[in-house]
């Protein structure tokens, strides 16, 4: 047995060992992760949406995230819960990105946090615990496409290119008219940059690497094609009257 297995194995709550806690802690997760997923995903990118609008979010997000990581790994299930309410957004959006459908992306949310939890000392940074995650899931939501199609996966580009309702909101949803203007103008991008927009917002400007890796696009265009996304969605809100 290795150090890193003793250490797991030792750790409160989340023993490996046949008689140990891990199963329980499996099935709060999986909870977890469930209530964490979107319901309504065009509400969900509403909200990016608007985060976008008021700035990015601030540099304390990798080290908050790593703090957590470092008390999970000590086997705080509180923390491990946050990390699972605060980041399954992005790992659904990876997923979703890649072509899924909703079934097939559920799964591979589940799987990606299920394998965290199995390699949670295997993260060398902590704070880049949102691009480990980016990239989990892009080369699991690819393993799952070949399975479910026979054939090769999607490329980033294919699958931002297909045609897509599923991120067009509910009448319900956009009672506010800040809020309908916001998400007009969010809508009107191309496609490649809402798919930018969402996971910078989500992962944070820290994860640059993994989100280039994701959207398999050059790791030093990441910065200025946000910047132009952002420059086109600011003129959308000027013609929908600002927000």
């Amino acid at each position: 047995m290795t150090d890193d297995d003793a250490r797991r194995n030792s750790r409160p709550g989340l023993s490996t060992s046949d008689g140990g806690g891990l199963d329980p802690l499996l099935d709060e997760l999986r909870d977890g992760v469930t209530e964490a997923i979107p319901d309504d995903p065009a509400s969900d990118d509403l909200g990016v949406a608007a985060i976008i609008a008021q700035g990015s979010p601030g540099p304390t997000a990798p080290q908050r995230h790593a703090a957590l990581l470092t008390a999970a790994r000590a086997g705080d299930r509180d923390a491990l819960n946050t990390l699972v309410a605060e980041l399954t957004p992005l790992v659904w959006h990876v997923a979703r990105g890649n072509g899924l459908d909703q079934g097939i992306a559920e799964d591979v949310v589940q799987t990606v946090w299920l394998s965290l939890l199995r390699h949670l000392d295997r993260i060398a940074e902590p704070r880049a615990l949102a691009g480990w995650l980016i990239v989990t899931t892009r080369r699991e939501a690819q393993r799952a496409w070949r399975e479910a199609n026979g054939r090769a996966a999607l490329s980033s580009d294919s699958a931002l290119d297909l045609p897509d309702t599923r991120w067009l909101p509910e009448t319900e949803a956009l009672r506010d008219d800040r809020d309908r203007r916001l998400w007009r103008a969010y809508s009107n991008l191309p496609r490649r940059c809402q798919e930018l927009l969402r996971l910078t917002v989500l992962a944070g400007r820290a994860e640059y690497r993994a989100v280039a890796e994701a959207l398999s696009m050059p790791r030093g265009s990441i910065g200025p094609t946000r910047g132009r996304c952002l420059a086109t969605l600011r003129t959308l809100l000027e013609r929908e009257g600002g927000v």
